[in-house]
């Protein structure tokens, strides 16, 4: 029997699953991709026309089989203020800038950077956006009401809050209750259809897709250039739109990426996501879309459905434009709660319960990260907390390594003295390094061997300069050994006082970004 090729199986490992998955997200990306098109002040067919082209290019090129990808809030509340202040058509023009910026990222290959995110940045991560997805959920118990002439939310009532909470728990007893007897078709599928059915039979009042959006009927996407002056005006007012855009999209789609790769215990491909996210936004810039990148939410929904394949994230998108163009009617009929019921399982599925059970057994400054991450994604967004969370980590790292900086020192038969250095020299060891030697009473000939040290950017190199001066300067000799090749051609002062042993020295490189 011929083996089924590689490309083959990541299409689709099983076309069933990938298909069935992809309605099941199809129908939980309508309500979304409405939402967020209101959120950025556009019309709701411009949200559902990002939902599918950003699904249909990155499902089909993207670095992560099963990976949904769609209109997203980071991307819309990014855009607002500038659909507010110049309108839609340079909303278009910022798209179509931040994918070529998107594009370039990944011909960079700085989708690996994404491995420098710690693993509590990560937690906090999952945690902030579960709650975001909740919270967003709540507005499905308020009603829109008219006070004073203003529209206002108020939360819903008496029997209506009740037959809503009922819809929204038995949604979810649905799913639950198909984890246990079968697999074959998708829980949250099966709990969409019989809740819109049990609406629909025993003519419930409560409200539905089509009270939130209207009539979702449109047509194909239309190529269309942004009607905007072209000139360097127009891109000052929208490229800093883009660059923003641009940077949540890609840490939305990386990180989401690393979550995937978790949980399917495989690995994507950075870059190659970057390419395709950035290719779907330009093509949205000239096709009427929004723009977006990936979504957690249902990109959960989708492997917990079984979608495992190119084929899940293509089914969705394919089955988001049928229910543009033909099914509009039927789908305006699901009620709310059951979609409502659905994203509460995504929640309970996506938090990292585990947080609270490690939270006192891990250093303080990881617990500390988690919380500040989490509660930054919630308060202001995605972008802004990876970026705290990473650099928090980072200065506690260099702050860690700092104390492990040590010297042993002894005198050889000729009465030399030698520093044998153990630990990373770099930014923030120098003061430590420095207090290790006594220039001014030790001996004529001083070794510092750095067999067991590793020195890291020019800050290390200007350290070991500097000493080097101080010990000229008294008239002693400073012999520097088992010090790396490369750092011994970027030492200036100290350069004539390295004596090297090739054959002893440590095979290790500089970590520098270019010659001094």
């Amino acid at each position: 029997m011929t083996d089924i090729p590689t490309w083959a199986k990541s299409f689709s490992p099983n076309i069933k699953n990938d298909v069935l998955s992809g309605l099941t997200v199809a129908l939980a990306l309508v309500p979304e991709a409405v939402a967020f098109a209101f959120v950025a002040g556009v019309e709701p067919l411009v949200g559902l026309y990002a939902a599918f082209m950003v699904g249909l290019i990155t499902s089909l090129l993207g670095g992560r089989p099963g990976m949904i990808s769609g209109a997203t809030g980071a991307v819309a509340v990014v855009l607002v203020a500038l659909v507010a202040s110049h309108g839609v058509e340079y909303m278009f023009v910022a798209v179509l800038l931040a994918g070529a910026i998107q594009i370039t990222a990944g011909l960079l290959r700085l989708g690996k950077l994404v491995r420098l995110v710690p693993e509590s940045v990560m937690f906090g991560f999952v945690n902030g956006l579960a709650i975001v997805i909740f919270l967003a959920q709540l507005q499905s118990f308020q009603n829109k009401t008219i006070v004073d002439g203003v529209e206002v939310m108020q939360w819903m009532t008496g029997n209506e809050l009740y037959l809503m909470c009922g819809l929204v728990l038995g949604t979810m007893a649905i799913i639950l209750g198909m984890a246990h007897i079968t697999k074959a078709v998708p829980a949250p599928l099966v709990a969409i259809v019989s809740i819109t059915l049990l609406v629909h039979f025993l003519n419930i009042d409560t409200h539905t897709v089509g009270d939130l959006a209207g009539s979702i009927k449109g047509g194909l996407p239309q190529f269309h250039l942004p009607n905007v002056p072209w000139n360097l005006e127009m891109i000052k007012v929208v490229l800093p739109y883009s660059i923003i855009v641009a940077s949540v999209g890609l840490i939305e789609s990386l990180m989401t990426l690393s979550l995937l790769d978790e949980m399917s215990q495989t690995r994507g491909r950075g870059n190659r996501e970057c390419m395709a996210l950035g290719l779907a936004n330009m093509v949205n810039g000239v096709f009427g879309g929004m723009g977006g990148c990936a979504m957690i939410g249902q990109s959960v929904i989708n492997f917990e459905s079984g979608g495992r394949g190119r084929l899940s994230g293509f089914s969705a998108s394919v089955f988001l434009l049928v229910f543009v163009l033909f099914g509009s009617g039927l789908i305006s009929q699901i009620p709310i709660a059951a979609l409502t019921g659905v994203m509460f399982m995504v929640v309970i599925g996506t938090f990292e319960w585990s947080s609270f059970r490690v939270m006192g057994k891990i250093p303080k400054a990881d617990a500390l990260v988690i919380v500040l991450v989490s509660a930054i994604t919630v308060m202001h967004d995605l972008a802004i907390a990876v970026f705290v969370g990473v650099i928090v980590s980072a200065l506690v790292f260099a702050w860690e390594k700092s104390k492990h900086v040590y010297g042993k020192t002894r005198l050889n038969p000729q009465g030399w003295k030698i520093y044998e250095i153990d630990g990373p020299l770099f930014f923030a060891s120098i003061g430590d390094f420095k207090q290790l030697f006594t220039p001014d009473t030790d001996p004529d000939d001083v070794i510092i061997d750095f067999a067991h040290c590793r020195v890291y950017g020019h800050s290390g190199l200007d350290a070991i300069d500097s000493l080097a001066e101080r010990y000229r300067s008294l008239g002693k000799t400073l012999h520097i050994v088992h010090l790396s090749p490369e750092c011994k051609q970027l030492l200036e002062k100290a350069g004539d006082m390295v004596e090297v042993n090739h054959l002893e020295d440590p095979h290790y490189h500089l970590a520098v970004d270019e010659l001094a």
